[in-house]
Formats: structure tokens, sequence, C-alpha cells
């Protein structure tokens, strides 16, 4: 079967391609060819590479076009953020043959949860555009295959977190120089008691709930599922953990919001840890594990420890 994989270089299809090749698919890989495969893999060699771009495509109203002339069974879309781009490449899917639609959402599809861990089918109340425009194809889609349109699956990922790039820290932002503090078992502040959530997935482990929902096809059809590991953590015990993983004793300060803004001052890691402190997000993966089979390979620290050894090699922080 023909695969094509929107995004295929990106963080999670850097884990998914490697398995498609290795389960005998024929994949096909579209990507704007700025960036090699975070996970290097023999497996490229097999991989069909086609550079578009996506927006400059959209524009001109042939991306789903072009998506559709390749003939795919399946099409894995990594990097929609816009309803309008749903929009556009279903209306061109929905004349082919295809088998399989999945679209890469997000968890922030739910916005602010009532009870936790909270599961797939609680309401949508989304917070943010990204958020919104998830959830917005997320409900097309779903809409669509209950009218006998294109068959598809929804997966939302959690804070996705591996090797080669920079993962959301202890205090909810991306700043590298939490770590960097921790590591070197200086203080760091966290707003109020730290009790807020935070729940991360590794890339490769998102990457198994595509493949798991491509192998279980009749049961993934027409369903949202969660891509997170087993459990969330509160930014407390994240801290606390990573001053363990360190070697280091916990040395940590709680601010009121107004002080801790003041103490962090920059503005886009402020932004960063209230849309975490928004969402304190808390997710059941026992639909995934239920219906498809979904076996988690990294708890959060796991997955951070693989982010951080990467920061340290790649000396984005010393210690």
């Amino acid at each position: 079967m023909k695969v094509v994989l929107i995004g295929g270089t990106g963080r999670i299809g850097s884990y998914l391609v490697p398995r498609l090749v290795k389960a005998e698919y024929r994949v096909i890989s579209i990507s704007r060819g700025l960036r090699q495969p975070v996970k290097k893999s023999y497996a490229w060699n097999d991989v069909e590479k086609i550079i578009l771009d996506r927006n400059e495509e959209e524009e001109r109203g042939t991306f789903g076009k072009k998506i559709a002339a390749l003939n795919p069974d399946i099409v894995v879309d990594l990097i929609n953020d816009k309803t309008e781009s749903t929009y556009q490449i279903i209306d061109a899917l929905k004349y082919t043959n295809i088998s399989h639609y999945l679209f890469n959402a997000s968890i922030w599809v739910h916005g602010h949860a009532t009870t936790v861990p909270a599961t797939e089918d609680i309401p949508r109340h989304p917070l943010e555009n990204y958020g919104v425009n998830k959830a917005g194809s997320e409900a097309f889609l779903h809409e669509q295959y209950r009218r006998g349109g294109v068959p598809e699956t929804v997966i939302m990922p959690g804070h996705l977190t591996g090797p080669g790039w920079t993962c959301i820290n202890p205090a909810g932002n991306l700043d590298p120089l939490v770590f960097q503090r921790i590591g070197r078992g200086e203080e760091i502040a966290l707003p109020h008691l730290g009790m807020e959530t935070v729940h991360h997935v590794h890339a490769d482990d998102a990457a198994q709930v595509f493949m798991r929902a491509i192998i279980h096809r009749n049961q993934a059809l027409g369903e949202s599922f969660h891509a997170a590991a087993p459990y969330a953590m509160t930014l407390r015990g994240f801290a606390e953990a990573t001053y363990q993983w360190f070697g280091k004793e916990p040395c940590i300060r709680y601010l009121p919001w107004k002080e801790w803004c003041e103490y962090t001052a920059v503005e886009s890691y402020i932004n960063s840890t209230l849309s975490h402190l928004t969402h304190s997000d808390n997710y059941s993966i026992e639909k995934a594990v239920h219906l498809l089979g979904y076996k988690p390979r990294y708890t959060i620290m796991q997955a951070v420890e693989e982010c951080v050894f990467s920061m340290l090699e790649r000396k984005i922080i010393t210690v």
C-alpha cells in the first residue's frame, strides 16, 4: 500500500517513516526540503521524497490536488494547522480511492478540562487559535466520515519531546536555561505552587499511535485518540525529577504569578507558561491502549532525558 506523509521529515514523521518502511509500505514523504529527519535510518533510502511548500500550493488551490494525484491509499497529514487546509485536502481526496486519512491534531483541542485524566469524548473548549483550528478540523473530519465521506482518524499528541529540539521544561515553557540551571544545581522559580500539570509524549510514541491506527484501521475509523505518556506530571514533580536526574538537590522557589512574570521577564516564555498553566494537561490514553494496542515506551522523564541529553550534546545548554 502507498502511504503519503505530509511533513515526513518532521518530529513525528522522522519516527513514523522507518516504521512504515519496515512494515513494507511504499512511502512518499512530502516536505519543503529544509531539514533532515531527526531520526537517522537506512529506511529513508527506500522513501520517495517530494518537495512541496504547502502554504504556497494552498494559496494557488493546488496542494490537495497534487496529493490526490499521487493516488495514495493512506495519507498521514502531520503539518496541518488550519481548518481551511483540511477543507481543501479533503475536497481533493474525496474523489480518490483513499482508504485512510490520518490527521495530526493536538491535546489542545480540549482547552480546559473539568475531570482528569480527560478522555477523548469531553466537550471541546479550545482556548487559542491553534486549538480552535485543530478542533475545527477534527469536527469537520468526523462529520465527513459520518456522512460517508473520506475515512479518517484523528490523533492528538501531547507535548512532543525527543532528541533534536527543545522540549517543554518544568516552568511550562521552552526556555532551555531552565534545564541548565537545574543541571548546575541552581535555583529555579515556578509559578504558584507548581501543582499545574504537563503531559509530554516522545515523538516515537506518537508515531506508534499513528502506526497502530493504520494497522487497526477498522477500530480507528471515525475516532480520535490521545497520544501521550502513561501519566502527566505536576510542574513541581517534573522539576524535582529533573534535579535528581542531574544528581542535584532540588532548589525551587515558588512565586505568585505577577512576581514570577517579573522574574522570567521574557514575554514569549511568560505567554507559553500561561498557556500550559491554563490547560494543565492531563489526558487518558486508555482508548488508544484498548482499541489500538498502544504501548508507550517512554514515561515523561524518559522522553525528557533524551531531549536534555541532546541539548547537552548540541551545546544548547552546558552544566
